[in-house]
């Protein structure tokens, strides 16, 4: 089963580009990467750019409404994700805790419908 695991932070939280700490965090989420996709898990992954590049679109009445910025006004955004294929949700829980951001941040995991074509 697909498992969608979805990367949640305050941006301003955890390791920030230019410090010290930034280069072993990125290193961290390499090794991550390469032992999911060793494990046969990996379907696919990708982070997001900053929350201020987001735009929002909803219809209403017909009409197409744009918003700059995110859909909800929250201090965690999502930054990216990891598409996985578990065997059960308990094992895709205990990759999740493997997730770099884990340690300052939130991993929401949920179950993919894969539909048939």
């Amino acid at each position: 089963m697909q498992y969608m695991c979805l990367i949640y932070s305050a941006e301003d939280a955890g390791p920030q580009p230019g410090t010290q700490e930034f280069g072993p965090f990125i290193e961290a989420y390499g090794k991550f990467t390469q032992d999911v996709q060793a494990s046969g898990k990996f379907v696919h992954g990708d982070a997001l750019q900053p929350v201020a590049t987001a735009t929002t679109v909803t219809t209403q009445n017909g009409k197409v409404e744009i918003t700059d910025g995110p859909f909800a006004e929250t201090k965690e955004c999502l930054g990216g994700y990891y598409l996985l294929e578990c065997d059960s949700l308990d094992d895709a829980i205990e990759h999740a805790a493997k997730i770099p951001t884990a340690q300052h941040g939130r991993i929401e995991v949920r179950p993919v419908i894969v539909w048939d074509d």
